[in-house]
């Protein structure tokens, strides 16, 4: 698994059976600090490599993520969406912003 996780500003990308799941690094968390409010993208929305993805409100700063990929929103985490904390989980696997699918994968092999 790990060899098919790649790090892309601050943010990691991991291919799974339902597309391309797209995640906080730890060091993104920790350049952060608590999480206190986020805007997340819609499900549905379609997004090129670069347009915003989430913003971020914490502690430390207010920050914006650019989507490493285009695609589609398929799907978003409900949980981080809920209570921004989850972004913090130390597990970064579980600090999942959102999935897309509909993407070209030379956008990720050029990253």
């Amino acid at each position: 698994m790990a060899d098919e996780l790649k790090i892309i500003d601050s943010l990691w990308v991991l291919k799974t059976a339902e597309g391309y799941k797209i995640g906080l690094t730890n060091e993104a968390q920790e350049d952060l600090g608590n999480i206190t409010f986020s805007t997340m993208p819609k499900v549905g929305q379609t997004i090129k490599k670069g347009d915003s993805l989430i913003e971020l409100e914490a502690e430390k700063a207010v920050s914006e993520f650019s989507s490493p990929l285009s695609g589609t929103i398929a799907a978003v985490n409900e949980a981080a969406e809920a209570n921004p904390s989850v972004l913090d989980d130390s597990e970064q696997m579980n600090a999942w912003i959102a999935v897309l699918t509909d993407v070209n994968a030379t956008e990720l092999e050029q990253a």
